[in-house]
């Protein structure tokens, strides 16, 4: 089993505060699953997306860059494109933000391709409690740095979750990358 990648600091802080206030001028949305269902036992968070042109443009730019070169040295994986835009999620107490466990490929017209995710810390790790990015590729439970800024990397086949935040709130960015089937 190939073991996620991390970097500390993929963003710096202003960085990450241009991210979140980029997303303040948008609508979020109530997150779902596959195909747009609904099911908060498995996932509660509010949504919105980056394109990538316009203001977001030079977050996708660093998002192609580290994937490209994480991918070379430690994935090695045949990658075609970036199907989706980039998601920021806002994990809240109330309503009690989590999202169980689940992978990342599904039967979805993008979720069948994924092939890697990224998942960024936006939030200051103090700003919340709970909200835990966890892994579990190999029967052992990993939790992701909390660091602002800090990115991970993983085969979108990993099972994890964000655990229940029980004060405060958490930003992250995801993107995924796409890709032939895995064989």
């Amino acid at each position: 089993m190939l073991s996620p990648y991390s970097l500390d600091r993929m963003f710096s802080d202003i960085e990450c505060d241009q991210i979140i206030r980029l997303t303040q001028a948008r609508e979020f949305s109530d997150a779902g699953l596959v195909r747009g269902r609904q099911n908060e036992t498995i996932r509660v968070a509010r949504i919105t997306w980056l394109d990538e042109d316009g203001e977001g443009a030079w977050v996708f730019r660093r998002v192609m860059e580290v994937v490209r070169d994480v991918n070379r040295a430690h994935f090695g994986f045949a990658l075609t494109e970036f199907a989706e835009r980039a998601q920021v999620a806002l994990y809240a107490s109330e309503p009690g933000g989590h999202f169980d466990w689940h992978s990342d490929i599904g039967a979805g017209t993008f979720a069948q391709k994924r092939k890697l995710t990224l998942v960024s810390q936006l939030s200051e790790g103090d700003a919340y409690e709970g909200g835990r990015l966890e892994m579990n590729g190999n029967g052992q439970v990993e939790t992701a740095d909390a660091t602002r800024g800090s990115a991970i990397l993983f085969p979108s086949f990993t099972l994890h979750r964000v655990t229940p935040v029980t004060l405060g709130q958490r930003y992250s960015l995801t993107t995924w990358v796409h890709g032939p089937d895995f064989t």
